[in-house]
């Protein structure tokens, strides 16, 4: 099987393959995380992570702290195997 086969189209986005990299070494991060580490905009944070989950890459868990809204990402088993692959694949890529 070509290299080029792992790699995944879902990640091709940089907004996507920032939020899994944040997800792979954290438990979950939440929307106000994202956008700051990223300095996306709300828009670009909602459709890319709307992405990742059609997928089931991702998680998200939506909740209130008092009165405010909470949204919530976690990273899923399938996401991070996929996200691994992706980078593996990548690496092999840059080292030919």
């Amino acid at each position: 099987m070509s290299i080029i086969n792992n790699i995944n189209k879902a990640f091709d986005h940089r907004i996507r393959l920032g939020i899994m990299s944040i997800l792979m070494v954290n438990d979950y991060a939440d929307f106000n995380m994202v956008k700051e580490l990223l300095g996306a905009t709300d828009g670009n944070i909602a459709s890319h992570t709307k992405a990742l989950e059609k997928v089931e890459y991702i998680k998200v868990e939506k909740q209130f702290i008092g009165r405010k809204p909470n949204t919530r990402y976690a990273a899923t088993q399938l996401g991070k195997l996929e996200f691994k692959k992706h980078i593996d694949a990548l690496e092999k890529l840059i080292r030919r």
